[in-house]
């Protein structure tokens, strides 16, 4: 509400971004980033906020006050704030840990996928071991023939891309821990 609010007051007031920024001497970035609902500005910069976009910190919340109501305290202003970045570290805390879940399965599919492939490795050692050891494994009309069979499929590839699942989820995993 807060993030939509601050765009339709700032588009309403025919200001870019960049000069709502210069005028509250922030970055442009950070007016994005209230637009998009990724932060909200602080008691102190709400103020600010309002008086730059000539409306109130009740509109800008989105509870425009009737008439005879006064405007919101300071301490109100700061409950409301705080609820709202709780609402957004409890957003940000759960898309951590879905994207940790993710990383985790990742890892999981790489580690089975290299063991498949190590199971393979070392079933056609074995196998060519077993072939030089016997004189003959089928006979055929022209004599001795030796049948090669490997659970080593795709070449390189078929390593190479689980090792690359292995390490993206290991530094998924890095990146979403808890700090």
């Amino acid at each position: 509400m807060l993030s939509e609010n601050i765009q339709a007051f700032r588009k309403a007031k025919g200001l870019s971004q960049e000069e709502l920024a210069a005028r509250l001497h922030v970055v442009r970035q950070t007016i994005s980033k209230w637009e998009k609902g990724l932060s909200v500005p602080d008691a102190g910069m709400l103020i600010r906020l309002a008086e730059a976009l000539d409306t109130t910190v009740s509109a800008l919340l989105g509870e425009e006050p009737p008439p005879e109501m006064e405007p919101l305290s300071p301490a109100e202003l700061a409950r409301r704030l705080e609820q709202l970045n709780e609402q957004m570290a409890a957003r940000a805390e759960r898309s951590r840990k879905r994207w940790r879940w993710f990383f985790c399965l990742l890892g999981l599919l790489a580690v089975w996928a290299l063991a498949g492939q190590l199971l393979g490795l070392w079933t056609s050692f074995r196998f060519e071991q077993a072939v030089a050891a016997s004189e003959s494994m089928i006979g055929g009309a022209d004599g001795p023939t030796s049948l090669y069979v490997s659970w080593f499929a795709g070449g390189w590839a078929a390593v190479l891309l689980p090792a690359a699942a292995g390490l993206a989820a290991a530094v998924g995993l890095w990146y979403t821990r808890r700090r």
